[in-house]
C-alpha cells in the first residue's frame, strides 16, 4: 500500500541563470608579423574588426611605434638593434627565435590565431613560420592569411616569399594566399585605368582584412542559423590550402550576385572551389531575405564542389544591411593532386603574350650578351621562365618545361599536364635582309656588330 502521507514532492530542476547559459567566449588573436602584417592589422582596426586581440611583432622599432595595435612587441633587438631585418628572412627568423618565449606567452590562452604577413621581406617572411610553429605546439587552431609580392619587386623577393610559404605550410592548419600582383589587374580594369600606389596597397590590405574579418565574425556574431568556433575548426583544422571569399549583392539578383562575388573575387582570381570537400557559407542580411534566396546562394556555391561536400551554413540577421546580402565562403579539403594556377601567372601571361625582351630577342636570332656578366645574369632568369630556340622554318619555339609552370602561390612548380606545352611563333624573318651598320636610320640595336649572330635582319630592301 502506498503511504501517501510520506510522498515527497518531486523536485524540479532549478532554472539556469544567465551565467550558466553564456558560452565561454572564443579567444581570437590576430598577429601581424613585420611591416606587411602590421599594415594589415592597422587596416583591420580602422574598419572596426571587433572581439579579437591585435598583436604586432616587428624588428623595426620606428615602424612599431606607428602601429595603432594595443600590443606592439619588438623582436630580435640583440640581432638588429631595432633597425629592421634588412629584407633578410633569416634575420627575421632568428629574431623570432630570440624572443620565442615572449611570443609563446602572447599566444597562450588563444583558441584561434590568425597570422598576417607580407611574404617576401625580412621580418614577416622569417617570423611568421616561427609564430605558427609556437601556436601549433600550444594546440591552437592556426590560420595564416598572407600576401605575395608584386612582380616589380624582383625575383629575390619572390624567391624569399616562396621559401617562406613553404615553411609556413608546415605549421598552419589553413593557409590563404592573396597575390598583390592582382592589384594591377584590378586597376587596369578601372575606368581611370590607373590606380595610385597608395590605393593599390590599400586594396591588397582590404582583401586581407575582409578575409580575416570574415573568419572572425563567423565566430563572434551570433546568427539565426548559428555557426561557431567548432564549425570553423571542422572546416579549417589541418586543411592546408584554403580559399576564402566575401561578396555582396543588392537589388533583384542580390542573392546570386553575392554568391558569385564571393567565389570570383578578382583579387583571388583562379583560386576556385572546384573539388572542395568542406565549405562554410555565412549569409548576412536583414529579414527581407527569403528561403528561395538562401537556396540560390547555397546551390551556386556548391555547384563546383565535390559531390560529397560537407556544408556548414550560417545565417545572420542584421537590420543595418538595408536590403543588401553579404556572403562569406571558406572552402577547404581540395584534392592534393589538383593543379591550381595562380593569378600572378595569369596576369603575367596577359601582359606579356606579345612582348619579347632584348635577352629573349638575342636568343631568337642566336646572339650572345655583350658581356660575360650580363650573360650570366640573363641565363639564370631565362632558365626560370623559358627556353627559346630558332626552328628550321625561321620561326622560334618557346618551350616551357615542367619547372616553369606557376603553382597556386604564383611561383614556379612542376605540373604534369604542362609537360608538352610549346608555343611556336607564326612569323618568320624575311630572307635576304641584312643589317647596315652605317645606316643611322636603322635602330641601334640592329646595327650592333654581328659577330656570333646566326642571322642578320635588314629593315630596308637592297
Amino acid at each position: 500500500m502506498i503511504d501517501f502521507d510520506n510522498i515527497e514532492e518531486e523536485k524540479t530542476p532549478a532554472a539556469a541563470d544567465d551565467s550558466q547559459l553564456t558560452a565561454n567566449p572564443t579567444v581570437i588573436k590576430i598577429i601581424g608579423c613585420g611591416g606587411g602584417g602590421s599594415s594589415a592589422v592597422k587596416r583591420m582596426i580602422e574598419v572596426g574588426v571587433k572581439d579579437v586581440e591585435f598583436i604586432v611583432l616587428n624588428t623595426d622599432l620606428q615602424a612599431l611605434k606607428m602601429s595603432p595595435a594595443p600590443k606592439r612587441i619588438p623582436i630580435g633587438q640583440a640581432i638588429t638593434g631595432g633597425l629592421g631585418a634588412g629584407g633578410n628572412p633569416v634575420v627575421g627568423e632568428q629574431a623570432a627565435k630570440e624572443d620565442s618565449e615572449v611570443i609563446k606567452g602572447l599566444l597562450e590562452g588563444a583558441d584561434m590565431v590568425i597570422i598576417t604577413a607580407g611574404m617576401g621581406g625580412g621580418t614577416g617572411t622569417g617570423s611568421a613560420p616561427i609564430v605558427a610553429q609556437l601556436a601549433q605546439e600550444l594546440g591552437i587552431l592556426t590560420i595564416a592569411v598572407v600576401t605575395t609580392p608584386f612582380e616589380f619587386e624582383a625575383a629575390v623577393r619572390m624567391a624569399n616569399a616562396k621559401e617562406g610559404l613553404k615553411k609556413l605550410r608546415k605549421y598552419v592548419d589553413s593557409l590563404i594566399v592573396i597575390p598583390n600582383q592582382q592589384c594591377l589587374k584590378v586597376s587596369s580594369k578601372d575606368k581611370a585605368a590607373s590606380l595610385p600606389y597608395k590605393k593599390a596597397f590599400l586594396l591588397a590590405d582590404n582583401v586581407l582584412c575582409e578575409g580575416v574579418r570574415g573568419i572572425s565574425e563567423i565566430i563572434t556574431i551570433p546568427g539565426e542559423i548559428n555557426l561557431d568556433f567548432n564549425d570553423v575548426r571542422s572546416v579549417m583544422k589541418g586543411a592546408g590550402d584554403a580559399i576564402l571569399g566575401v561578396g555582396a549583392g543588392e537589388g533583384e539578383n542580390r542573392a546570386i550576385d553575392a554568391a558569385q562575388n564571393a567565389i570570383s573575387n578578382p583579387m583571388l582570381e583562379n583560386s576556385h572551389i572546384d573539388g572542395a570537400t568542406k565549405i562554410l557559407i555565412n549569409i548576412t542580411s536583414d529579414d527581407s531575405l527569403t528561403m528561395p534566396e538562401i537556396d540560390e546562394i547555397s546551390n551556386n556555391i556548391k555547384a563546383s564542389a565535390s559531390q560529397n561536400v560537407e556544408l556548414f551554413l550560417g545565417l545572420v540577421d542584421n537590420p543595418d544591411m538595408a536590403g543588401r546580402v553579404s556572403v562569406t565562403v571558406i572552402a577547404t579539403g581540395f584534392n592534393k593532386t589538383e593543379v591550381f594556377e595562380d593569378a600572378e601567372d595569369t596576369a603575367k601571361k596577359d601582359d606579356d603574350d606579345n612582348l619579347v625582351d632584348y635577352g629573349v630577342f638575342q636568343k631568337i636570332i642566336g646572339g650572345t650578351s655583350s658581356s660575360a656578366a650580363e650573360s650570366d645574369a640573363d641565363s639564370e632568369e631565362d632558365q626560370r621562365f623559358s627556353t627559346v630556340s630558332v626552328s628550321e622554318d625561321g620561326g622560334y619555339e618557346d618551350t616551357v618545361s615542367d619547372d616553369d609552370v606557376f603553382d597556386r602561390d604564383g611561383f614556379v612548380s612542376g605540373q604534369s599536364h604542362h609537360e608538352s606545352l610549346k608555343h611556336k611563333a607564326t612569323h618568320e624573318v624575311p630572307p635576304g635582309y641584312k643589317v647596315d651598320p652605317e645606316d643611322l636610320s636603322q635602330p641601334a640595336i640592329y646595327r650592333r656588330k654581328l659577330d656570333g649572330l646566326s642571322r642578320g635582319i635588314n629593315l630596308s630592301e637592297d
